[in-house]
């Protein structure tokens, strides 16, 4: 059994998406593409073939994600959106078809980024007192061996 996807890829949906995390499903009726001539490298073709792809995801109109996930992207994604839109552009390949791989695949990590829950706080604990005197007595004796470094021996 192989698969063509690099390791950490996701994974196509059954149902003709992108899974972003668990079982939500990124529709591909939802997603909007663009393209255009790209700019770099192309060949004989460069002047005639839209390479470059523009991927565009309406964040604050979709309901394919959960409403608290749909929050969190909006407030974390804030500053990507226009109108409430996630837009993503890929022009490093020479093909169309791998620059729409390589913007689909930035759309899903970007919104799996977004909609993951926020870290655990961390619970603050108190350095044992030990450990803080052991530090500082290491820290005495660097200090000595330094201080004595500039005075004359006695050869």
């Amino acid at each position: 059994m192989s698969t063509d996807r690099k390791p950490g890829t996701p994974k196509p949906a059954p149902t003709g998406g992108r899974v972003i995390r668990g079982s939500v499903v990124l529709p591909d009726s939802e997603l909007t593409w663009r393209f255009s001539r790209s700019s770099g490298p192309g060949g004989q073709h460069v002047n005639t073939s839209d390479s470059q792809v523009e991927l565009r995801f309406d964040l604050a109109a979709t309901q394919a994600l959960p409403e608290v996930w749909k929050e969190r992207a909006l407030e974390r994604l804030a500053g990507r959106l226009t109108g409430g839109v996630l837009a993503v552009r890929a022009s490093d390949h020479r093909s169309q078809w791998r620059n729409r791989e390589t913007a689909l695949d930035r759309m899903v990590s970007l919104l799996g980024e977004s909609t993951a829950p926020p870290p655990r706080q961390r619970r603050a604990t108190r350095i044992p007192r030990g450990i803080n005197e052991r530090r500082l007595r290491e820290k005495k004796q660097r200090s000595e061996v330094k201080k004595n470094r500039g005075r004359g021996g006695d050869w």
